[in-house]
């Protein structure tokens, strides 16, 4: 292969991760964010009814949403680890021991 070939599959190469980043930012419209979420669009509406979720609508009509925001729905409610249980009792515990 030559260095001119190279070049021109780094362009390439270069162009689609462009490409994918812009791709990323575009927000979603209900129809991906209910694919995203795995969930039908019409408990994503209700989501969005109740505040539950975070979206935008510039016009008053369509619905769009930020990804940050559809992963920030999808890790809420944590359910802790035992070992981590554990460990924040022990914490409460020692610190309350001096009282």
């Amino acid at each position: 292969m030559t260095k001119l070939e190279i070049l021109d599959k780094l362009d390439s190469i270069e162009a689609a991760i462009s490409q994918l980043s812009a791709a990323a930012q575009k927000p979603f419209y209900l129809d991906a964010a209910a694919e995203y979420l795995n969930i039908s669009k019409s408990h994503l509406y209700q989501l969005t009814c109740r505040g539950l979720i975070g979206h935008y609508k510039p016009a008053g009509k369509r619905i769009y949403f930020d990804k940050s925001d559809l992963d920030e729905y999808l890790k809420r409610n944590r359910v802790r680890p035992q070992w981590e249980i554990e460990e924040s009792a022990a914490n409460y515990r020692d610190g309350n021991k001096n009282l």
